[in-house]
């Protein structure tokens, strides 16, 4: 019985480990990050490899399959985390406010953000739209500036992937 929970518990260890590697690999990969990508794609690989052999030398073990099933699943949510802490790439922010558009503008390039407005016509009349190019691992600190000047802000993400010039990015 200690060898069959044991098997069950190394199966879901190496699957956390593969998706979790499996995921930063797709990230990478949609960034063109190739050698990254291909080095992540080998050890992920090696690794499925490792726990695929493991379970078919073992197919009477039931446990073994929820092992594989459960190291699935933590190992996307792990993947994910790992991801967003890390923050690979850039994000574009889209920031319009009704009330504090200036008051934004002028602290983001107090705090040495690179900010770029867009004159806009809105159903309200006149606006601005705030773009804020940024590295990833900015996004979160930039949100909660934003909203602690305007938690009424309408805000959008999207990546970014800077194809030539400069990207003017905090300063600090």
């Amino acid at each position: 019985m200690y060898e069959t929970i044991l098997g069950a518990v190394i199966i879901m260890f190496m699957r956390i480990c593969d998706v979790s590697i499996g995921t930063m690999r797709t990230i990478l990969v949609v960034q063109g990050r190739k050698y990254f990508a291909g080095l992540a794609g080998m050890i992920e690989v090696l690794i499925w490899v490792f726990a695929i052999r493991y379970i078919f030398q073992n197919l009477d073990q039931v446990l073994n399959l929820f092992g594989y099933a459960i190291g699935f699943g933590i190992g996307n949510v792990l993947g994910i985390t790992i991801e967003q802490k890390i923050g690979f790439g850039y994000a574009q922010l889209n920031i319009i406010s009704k009330v504090a558009s200036e008051k934004i503008i002028e602290i983001l390039r107090k705090e040495k953000y690179g900010v770029t407005v867009l004159p806009a016509q809105g159903v309200f009349g006149q606006s601005s739209i705030i773009v804020v190019i940024i590295p990833r691992k900015f996004q979160k600190k930039l949100i909660k500036l934003i909203e602690s000047i305007d938690s009424q802000a309408f805000i959008t993400v999207q990546h970014s992937f800077p194809y030539r010039g400069f990207i003017h990015g905090a300063r600090k």
